[in-house]
């Protein structure tokens, strides 16, 4: 009893250090709300690297472990583009290149080194933290659910949202059919992260939380990295009417999704290599093409090879209905 009570204590003290951290960032004492509307993000000669272990550090840890004191490697250098109330701008590259890094300078999850990030020519870091994530959606390649209904997952994003409104998200995300099917509709718990559906219907069920949220700019990191080809179609169709009026930025692996964009932005070690739209890249015949006809003969032998059975999409158990 005496060693469990010593141990809450000592995990109880390193709870309360990490509260105590004081943010990295913090909002600015004059911040201004961002006005809502057609938005512009701009990005400006920003260079930026993620924050060193001194920076970070709890006392704890450093009594009992030595710090890497090596400075932390920078990750962009001079990143300089506008995406216009709009358009749809793509960062594509290899791994490692800092396209995720770019997004999530977006929202402000970090502040630049050098340079700016903007928002209708107002600094992310004078604009107030709430209109900051009531501008910006964001869909991921795992989005996150909570262990709750569908209904309460997607009222998330929009406490107050009435049933036609919900409905009209899910029909324009693809999925208010099969949300229809179930034997309790809105209220069927998904599970922990959503694990009862497929990777395909936690996007769409994202996505309809996204547009429920209607943010004026939104941000793709990789969103359709790990569906099926029919999942895919799906979740592509329901990206058309998220992104439709919006300006957004769109991290894409698969090059087929961004053909479209307005500017595609061709990343390598954190600088921008090549720009512009996908037929002049092809025609430039540099990493972007190499990169194209990399993946389009990846997908035709892919195409070839004999297809697989898949699973159900959604394998429901009424047992585990109120779990």
């Amino acid at each position: 009893m005496q060693v469990n009570v010593l141990t809450a204590l000592v995990s109880f003290e390193r709870i309360f250090e990490v509260l105590d951290l004081k943010p990295m960032v913090a909002e600015d004492p004059g911040a201004v709300a961002i006005t809502r509307g057609p938005a512009k993000v701009e990005f400006e000669h920003v260079d930026f690297s993620y924050p060193t272990a001194e920076e970070i550090s709890l006392a704890s840890l450093e009594s009992v472990a030595i710090l890497n004191g090596a400075p932390s490697q920078q990750v962009l250098h001079d990143v300089s583009f506008v995406a216009n109330p709009g358009d749809m701008v793509a960062l594509v590259g290899p791994s490692g290149a800092g396209k995720t890094t770019i997004s999530t300078l977006v929202p402000r999850l970090y502040d630049v080194r050098s340079g700016a990030v903007r928002i209708n020519d107002l600094d992310v870091r004078d604009a107030t933290l709430a209109s900051l994530r009531d501008v910006i959606g964001v869909v991921t390649q795992d989005a996150h659910l909570f262990h709750t209904t569908i209904r309460e997952n997607l009222m998330y994003a929009k406490s107050d949202a009435t049933e036609a409104e919900i409905s009209e998200a899910l029909r324009a995300a693809q999925i208010l059919p099969l949300v229809e099917s179930l034997p309790d509709g809105l209220e069927t718990v998904v599970g922990d992260r959503g694990f009862r559906l497929s990777g395909g219907e936690k996007q769409r069920i994202a996505i309809a939380r996204l547009l429920l949220k209607a943010p004026d700019i939104v941000v793709l990191d990789e969103a359709t990295a790990h569906l099926d080809s029919e999942s895919e179609r799906a979740v592509q169709v329901a990206f058309r009417t998220a992104l439709a009026g919006r300006t957004s930025i769109v991290i894409a692996h698969r090059l087929s999704t961004v053909r479209e964009a307005s500017e595609i932005l061709v990343l390598l070690e954190g600088r921008i290599v090549e720009r512009g739209r996908h037929a002049e890249l092809l025609a430039a015949d540099g990493l972007y093409a190499e990169l194209y006809e990399t993946q389009f003969a990846e997908q035709a032998a892919e195409d070839e090879a004999e297809p697989t059975q898949d699973l159900p999409a959604f394998a429901w158990d009424p047992g585990t209905a109120s779990s």
